[in-house]
């Protein structure tokens, strides 16, 4: 693997050092840290993007609007950055703006700085990766945060690593778990009040047990520790801060002690309430016949006190999880206006194909509906429980067999939606939601846990659904439960989305198109091919009084690793490594 290593490159002549130098002496304003401040503010300011999801709501909205549904058409290349030629793999990033320079984290554990008017790059840090990491899916990273003079990402082998914003030196580095055991850190960390950084773990499908870990951001020093499987000992401070649930009320026998939960995807934070929101993963095994019970807290979203990492409340989307339908994608938060009263809510379009909106006060369910065409496990869920009603459709017990019965279901477990961020605009009050439409063979098998070992005890094959499209933009309306439009797409898609208040809705696809939609109407008015499938999430910002977008481009992460007869038909689509950023063509 590639070793630690910080490379400097010159801009406009003028070699960076010395930059860094004037930086350094305070010579000018631009030199100032990102505050907290800053971070809650980040959708309401323009001028940068601090964190992930572009806000602590994670909205992915922004006001900027020279960039509308007329002008789009002039939208053009202003430059691109190369991630170099060796390392591809799926760049799942989202990219960051601050003073002028532009970060970007990319597959294998690596961070690039550049200046945001050239692309021209300031350096590169490459984290020194151990031989035997073990990724579920693809060598990706999905995104930095920005505090004080610091870029924080997180590292395959499950480490949290702070960098000079200016330089890329490290200025701290902190082990959060054993990487032998199958742990590693895939999502952006974010920072909430108090300066603390939140950041999970991925690792559920090698039985790693579940974690949210709040860090002081400037020192790398470890405040409080959540684990998110019942009977796992929370920690405040280095001290014992009360147990996770009760021990075995969910978990038969020592099974909790492997049960996974991971919640490896993007968190939100609402500061009024004092809470962050995180979404968990699969238990482990994926065979729910080795773990009867209802398994908390895993396919749950979780409400933890930012303060104490005690849990405030908790929602389970599937009990006993049998298809692996992680929760893991992101709450996001938003003001419902429904029947002359505002609700402080939250909405997921979870990988079961379900939409489902809480109060997210208390965890109390509003609304759950499909915003997939196709969903055979469960018929419905019950508003009064919460729970889903299932149709018995169970992959079988192997029963002490080779392999166990097999069932088809929709969706399969690379879900309706996975990790890809939705966006919400608040002008439209709708939801731009990254959907796929696709189905799965699937049983169990027979398994016993072993460190490091992939803790499955299932098989399967993702199989289309239609023949025309796998991949559709839809816009949902959370007060009708209504698709509102949809644009399909030949291929899954699989990266993220941006809204802004030009009427205009981002997003990707494996094709390696970036594309504009109307917000209102999903007619397409603007697309750009980049050379390599968009599996990252654009933003948009402004800089010297123009509006500018930005996003990765590199083919990767699961759909390749794991599709079956999906992955057979995008074999074709190019792997790639780089950063592309545009902006409006003068008007002649």
């Amino acid at each position: 693997m590639s070793k630690n290593k910080c490379r400097f490159r010159s801009v406009g002549g003028v070699a960076v050092s010395a930059v860094i130098g004037i930086l350094a002496s305070g010579a000018t304003a631009q030199a100032a840290g990102v505050m907290e401040k800053d971070v809650l503010d980040d959708q309401a300011t323009v001028q940068d993007v601090v964190s992930y999801g572009m806000g602590p709501h994670v909205q992915r909205y922004s006001t900027l609007k020279q960039i509308d549904r007329e002008s789009v058409k002039r939208l053009v290349p202003a430059w691109t950055l190369s991630y170099g030629g060796e390392k591809q793999r799926g760049q799942e990033a989202q990219p960051l703006v601050h003073d002028g320079k532009i970060f970007v984290t990319a597959s294998y554990s690596r961070v690039f700085a550049a200046d945001a008017r050239t692309g021209a790059e300031l350096w590169e840090y490459n984290h020194r990766l151990p031989e035997g990491i073990l990724p579920c899916c693809d060598v990706i990273n999905r995104g930095a945060a920005l505090y004080d003079n610091l870029v924080i990402f997180g590292t395959l082998d499950a480490q949290l690593v702070a960098l000079n914003r200016d330089t890329g030196k490290v200025m701290w580095k902190q082990k959060t778990d054993d990487y032998k055991a199958g742990v590693s850190i895939t999502m952006a960390p974010f920072i909430v009040k108090g300066g603390k950084v939140m950041v999970g773990n991925a690792g559920s499908e090698f039985g790693a047990v579940g974690w949210v870990k709040a860090y002081d951001a400037k020192t790398g020093k470890l405040t409080w520790h959540r684990p998110t499987i019942e009977g796992h000992m929370g920690y405040l401070n280095g001290k014992e801060n009360g147990l996770t649930g009760k021990t075995n009320a969910t978990w038969p026998g020592d099974l909790w002690k492997t049960g996974g939960g991971a919640p490896w995807n993007q968190g939100s934070y609402d500061p009024e309430l004092n809470l962050v929101y995180f979404t968990t993963g699969n238990p482990a095994p994926w065979n729910a016949f080795k773990r009867p019970g209802d398994n908390l807290y895993t396919t749950s979203i979780l409400a933890i006190n930012a303060d104490t990492g005690k849990i405030a409340w908790h929602y389970q989307t599937v009990p006993n999880d049998a298809w692996d339908y992680d929760a893991v994608a992101e709450l996001v938060l938003f003001d419902l206006k429904k029947n002359g009263k505002v609700i402080k809510a939250g909405a997921q379009a979870n990988k079961n194909g379900f939409f489902y909106v809480l109060d997210r006060t208390n965890g109390k369910l509003l609304s759950a509906e499909p915003f997939v065409r196709k969903v055979t496990w469960a018929s419905g869920i019950d508003m009064k429980t919460g729970r889903p009603i299932e149709t018995g459709n169970r992959p079988g017990d192997p029963l002490g067999e080779k392999q166990g019965k097999t069932v088809f279901s929709a969706p399969s477990f690379l879900g309706g939606k996975n990790w890809n961020p939705m966006a919400y605009s608040p002008d439209t009050g709708l939801f731009y939601i990254p959907a796929t439409e696709w189905g799965m063979d699937i049983w169990n098998e027979p398994i016993s846990y072993k460190k490091g070992a992939a803790y499955l005890g299932a098989g399967f094959t993702i199989k289309p659904v239609f023949d025309d499209y796998m991949g559709a933009l839809r816009a949902f309306d959370p007060k009708t439960n209504k698709i509102v439009w949809e644009q399909k797409n030949t291929a899954p898609l699989w990266g993220g989305v941006l809204a802004t208040a030009g009427g205009l809705v981002f997003t990707g696809t494996p094709e390696g198109y970036l594309k504009a939609f109307d917000a209102k109407t999903g007619e397409e008015l603007w697309k750009y091919q980049t050379g390599s499938g968009i599996v990252g999430s654009p933003i948009t910002w402004e800089q010297d009084g123009e509006q500018w977008i930005a996003v990765p481009s590199g083919w990767g992460g699961a759909v390749p690793l794991w599709g079956g007869e999906v992955a057979k038909a995008v074999k074709h689509l190019n792997q790639g490594g780089s950063l592309w950023a545009f902006k409006l063509a003068p008007t002649k």
